[in-house]
């Protein structure tokens, strides 16, 4: 009777110990030294701590030695907007934009400064381009939103210096005023984009 219930303790064990090796992780090594950051990972720290200027530095000399990095392209022209460096700032997201035209980031960005300077309907058309590249970015889709408010309180405004005394007009652009009024600042999207996937190995001709 106790070696059958030896026997049973010893299937036991063997049994827990296959469920555990089944379903714990991989052990990681004893000891993992600590990594460097990235160049990028060195940016977003310095604009984290308000120092914009020094994060722009850095960011221009990571991409001296690799000037094709759109993350890092698109984190130097955030950095550009936010310095109030706006023409700088342009020419980067739409240089973006011809490069990597898949990427939604910059055309949000592009629709804010846009928006800014008053350009609403060129706003509509990147945000448009936005949600093309990327049909599931909610960044663009609530900026369009209060691009629309902010188009229909103008077009309200107009239409009640054609027709002051329309009660019902003067009720709808009192309406849209308030809602505008608590409206933020569009957003600009600070979230690094993907890296975009890097072109196919070109084929050996035959």
């Amino acid at each position: 009777m106790r070696q059958l219930l030896h026997a049973l303790l010893a299937c036991l064990a063997l049994a827990t110990s296959a469920l555990h090796a089944q379903t714990s992780p991989t052990p990681l090594p004893l000891f993992d030294g600590p990594k460097d950051p990235t160049p990028l990972q060195q940016v977003q720290a310095l604009a984290r701590s308000g120092q914009n200027v020094a994060a722009l530095a850095k960011a221009d000399e990571a991409l001296r030695a690799n000037p094709k990095d759109a993350q890092m392209r698109f984190v130097r022209a955030t950095l550009l907007a936010d310095l109030g460096r706006t023409a700088e700032a342009r020419a980067a997201f739409e240089q973006l934009t011809e490069d990597f035209p898949e990427l939604a980031e910059p055309y949000n960005n592009l629709a804010v400064l846009a928006a800014a300077e008053g350009r609403l309907a060129r706003a509509q058309e990147l945000l448009r381009a936005a949600l093309e590249a990327n049909p599931k970015f909610a960044t663009a889709y609530e900026n369009l939103g209060d691009l629309y408010l902010r188009m229909a309180t103008e077009a309200y405004e107009q239409a009640s210096k054609l027709a002051p005394g329309n009660r019902q007009l003067a009720g709808k652009l009192t309406m849209v005023r308030e809602l505008a009024g608590k409206l933020p600042r569009p957003r600009e999207e600070v979230q690094v984009p993907a890296a975009p996937p890097s072109p196919p190995a070109p084929k050996p001709s035959r």
